[in-house]
């Protein structure tokens, strides 16, 4: 358990860069942006405690908002995403205990579970990210278009991390 956590800082702390120095000052087509940090809060072992998920979930978000400055949103984001994934995870893969102890990544549950497992988090995460950021409903159709259009775009950035990750963990 103590190389996954030391293994998973180091992953958190390379992709909190890639956030803030790079993906976000990116935005394409002025409508989707692509957060690439939210992969380590999906892809943490589902026997990690709640306690210890909901604070990395929160800290990542609040390291994030604190170089972006966008006062708590992609903290709340993180800390709703931490709450969301067991549940959603567990909607696609039966709950058992072979499933107990796994780490959501392509090499463990395929690409079919894996997909619509990361798929619904990025959705979730894009869609509260907007929804938090525009504090209202009335431009609701902008809110699910930026939301969508960011959710695939993040979801296609997240698989070629996950495959990169996983084929370099594959190779030690």
């Amino acid at each position: 358990m103590g190389k996954i956590i030391v293994q998973n800082i180091l992953i958190l702390i390379c992709l909190i860069l890639v956030q803030v120095l790079i993906c976000n000052h990116i935005m394409l087509f002025n409508i989707a942006m692509v957060f690439v940090f939210i992969y380590v809060v999906i892809s943490l072992p589902l026997n990690l405690s709640t306690g210890w998920l909901l604070t990395w979930a929160f800290f990542s978000g609040l390291v994030v908002d604190i170089f972006s400055n966008t006062v708590g949103v992609n903290s709340l984001a993180c800390t709703l995403l931490a709450i969301i994934k067991r549940p959603v995870f567990y909607a696609y893969i039966p709950k058992d205990d072979r499933t107990k102890n796994i780490e959501p990544s392509l090499a463990t549950v395929g690409f079919g579970v894996y997909g619509k497992y990361l798929f619904t988090m990025t959705a979730a995460y894009c869609l509260m990210v907007f929804t938090i950021e525009y504090l209202s409903f009335a431009d609701i159709e902008e809110i699910l278009i930026m939301g969508m259009a960011s959710a695939v775009f993040t979801f296609l950035i997240l698989l070629g991390i996950d495959s990169l990750i996983t084929n370099s963990e594959k190779r030690l």
